[in-house]
């Protein structure tokens, strides 16, 4: 009978292989989420009920091993080894269980209690393949489940034997044969573990003769905190020499090698596939999604279609939430002047508070549809054929082809993005990844893009835009090459992902994922954005007695003393440069800083721009936009990523001079041309 004791569920599997869907199944809107203490790693948590007992549910980030080769390798290990959850439930894609199977026994050599959950079941029975899931159970003693987390298949039976399984006794870890002298050298490195008690009692003494000799030098940084190691390193050292000297290969591959080589054995038999494979949907359509030639041009095609879509969708819907704003800023000034409030009342109320705020979510249809078509894309599967199409484009230009997913997720945010580097293994890589994920443009410069292009380029709304979005990928790839060169030289470390099967995206998963980017936005509507353009209203109020927003205010002042700077990129007035300046804080202040310095909501503001700005100043303005100072939150991201002031610095300081060069020459080249 099953008691009320919660229990701690530990969810761990390789990147693609459903794991998220199942956590989403499981937890549904209990969720939490924070990030591991002392790191910027996303950490997901959530609780469910189930058979009269509370179980809590750890979602461990993405990893193919246990080796710990980057920051999320090392995080899911330590929470098994050091955390020791009641059962580790190891979801695996059960078209590809010998790549899958892999992180499953390594997590058994630690002695952790494992269900393992073969997602992706339906792909199985489509491509005719039949696994013996009851004597795979059997050759690994260990609970096996076949689900279909996309259907939510497979959940209950899969909740029912991580509760059996919690509650059974602690298991023997499993054994795999080394070899003959392999296992003499394990076993004498086990017997010194034992006589060390601090780490016999907290360790598998086998278990971590294993990770010495196969050369993990995290795991050093684990154990010195429990006992003395010098001993330790005196013997692996012979161990290792004795060992390469007669066998000729170094240890990790050759223990890599029997681990698969076991692998292999429990395999046989088990899953059988048919001697003539038909082409699945995925094949066919990977043939011109993932051609080494087509593959590019087809994703920009896809980007090039969502930002289309984005405006020409979001823009009916902008113009109604403008309208409401319009409304309400008239009905708030009927109902203070009717009650006799005082005029600065009404001025906050209006025009800072509904005109500030009222002039950059105005913009939130659109950013809801570009969240909306990425989540489609993500879900379905394309982006990680996108990843996998550009790694070899990125090789080529002497970047890491994992950078990709970071820089895409940098559409959304920049500060997720630069924490999303920790997947990459080389620290020479995650610093170039981070100095230039800042030029891949996020939603919060959304309401300046759409701002001006609609007051310029309303015609080709989505094509300027898109060019935005191009301009700063290009950029990226520009000085990656350049850091890669004269900054950080040396070799990237290889890239292996796996591609998961096209599937049509569910409903729930994707507006799931639409809120939780969108939300973002909000809260800063309420906060960040809220806050400044109060600021800025009083700042244009003050010394009292000038005319609101006038160049004699305090703001003006600022703007005007700021503002010959941009002069050679054609924005060189005192509002263009206190958008600029508060845009720091976040990039959406700059379109609220605007429309509390015009005093206007969203379409007297296109008209108040269009009268100030022409059409090439406006794409200079843009451009600067985009590239100048990362917001604040993104900085406190590098800061804490690189864990150096002199990085950030130099990625606060390259991009200022960046933004301003690009704008210059985008300005003065249009006037050689007649543009502008």
């Amino acid at each position: 009978m099953i008691n009320s004791k919660s229990i701690v569920v530990a969810l761990a599997g390789n990147p693609n292989c459903g794991k998220t869907t199942v956590f989403n199944n499981l937890t549904g809107a209990r969720q939490h989420v924070g990030n591991w203490p002392g790191k910027t790693v996303e950490k997901k948590e959530g609780r469910f009920s189930f058979g009269g007992r509370e179980i809590q549910v750890v979602d461990l980030p993405g990893a193919y091993s246990l080796g710990a080769y980057s920051e999320d390798e090392i995080i899911a290990r330590d929470f098994v080894l050091l955390e020791k959850p009641d059962i580790v439930v190891n979801v695996l894609d059960s078209t590809n269980l010998e790549r899958n199977l892999y992180l499953s026994v390594q997590m058994m050599e630690m002695g952790a209690r494992v269900v393992l959950a073969l997602n992706m079941y339906d792909e199985v029975s489509a491509k005719q393949i039949k696994i013996d899931t009851a004597e795979l159970s059997k050759r690994l003693d260990i609970p096996v489940i076949p689900t279909t987390a996309c259907r939510k298949e497979g959940m209950k039976e899969l909740v029912t034997a991580a509760l059996n399984q919690s509650g059974s006794n602690n298991r023997e870890p499993l054994k795999i044969d080394y070899g003959r002298e392999v296992e003499a050298e394990l076993s004498a490195l086990a017997q010194t573990i034992k006589t060390i008690p601090s780490l016999a009692d907290k360790f598998i003494p086998r278990w971590l003769a294993i990770k010495i000799l196969e050369g993990d030098q995290n795991i050093w940084k684990v154990i010195g905190k429990y006992g003395q190691t010098g001993q330790l390193v005196a013997q692996r050292d012979a161990s290792v020499k004795r060992l390469e000297d007669k066998l000729g290969e170094d240890m990790a591959s050759l223990i890599a090698a029997r681990r698969y080589q076991f692998i292999s054995q429990v395999l046989t038999g088990i899953v059988v596939k048919p001697s003539s494979q038909k082409q699945s949907f995925s094949d066919k359509l990977d043939r011109i999604l993932t051609h080494r030639l087509l593959g590019i041009p087809v994703f920009f095609l896809a980007m090039f279609a969502v930002f289309q879509l984005t405006f020409a969708l979001g823009s009916p819907l902008a113009d109604l939430v403008d309208q409401l704003f319009g409304w309400l800023g008239g009905v708030v000034s009927t109902g203070l002047t009717a009650i006799s409030a005082p005029d600065f009342v009404t001025s906050l109320a209006v025009d800072g508070i509904i005109g500030g705020v009222g002039s950059v979510i105005v913009f939130l249809p659109n950013i809801i549809l570009l969240f909306l078509a990425l989540s489609l894309l993500e879900d379905s599967g394309y982006m990680a054929r996108a990843t996998y199409v550009m790694d070899r484009f990125m090789h080529k230009l002497g970047l890491h082809g994992k950078s990709f997913m970071p820089l895409i997720l940098g559409f959304g945010c920049n500060v997720p993005a630069i924490m999303a580097t920790r997947t990459l293994g080389n620290r020479n890589d995650r610093l170039i990844t981070i100095l230039i994920n800042p030029l891949m443009s996020c939603t919060a410069r959304l309401p300046v893009y759409v701002l001006f292009a609609g007051a310029f380029f309303s015609a080709n709304q989505g094509i300027i835009i898109f060019s935005l979005y191009l301009l700063g990928i290009i950029l990226a790839i520009i000085m990656g090459m350049l850091f890669k060169k004269f900054l950080f030289k040396g070799e990237s470390s290889h890239f292996v992902m796996e591609l998961p099967p096209y599937r049509i995206p569910t409903l729930r998963s994707t507006l799931t994922n639409m809120w939780d980017r969108s939300y973002t936005f909000l809260r800063k509507m309420g906060t960040i954005i809220l806050a400044v353009v109060v600021l800025v209203w009083v700042l244009s109020n003050l010394p009292f007695g000038v005319e609101y927003a006038s160049q004699e205010s305090i703001l003006g002042r600022i703007g005007s003393f700021i503002a010959p700077v941009f002069a050679p990129a054609g924005f060189g007035f005192w509002e263009a440069g206190i958008a600029l300046l508060f845009g720091i804080l976040a990039k959406e202040v700059v379109v609220g800083t605007l429309g509390v310095v015009y005093g206007v909501e969203e379409a007297g503001l296109t008209a108040a721009i269009a009268g100030s700005w022409t059409a090439l100043s406006a794409y200079s303005f843009m451009t600067m936009t985009l590239l100048y100072i990362p917001c604040i939150a993104a900085i406190a991201a590098i800061k804490r990523e690189t864990n150096s002031w002199k990085w950030t610095s130099f990625a606060i300081g390259y991009s200022i001079i960046l933004g301003w060069v690009v704008a210059v020459l985008i300005y003065q080249v249009g006037r050689l041309l007649g543009l502008g």
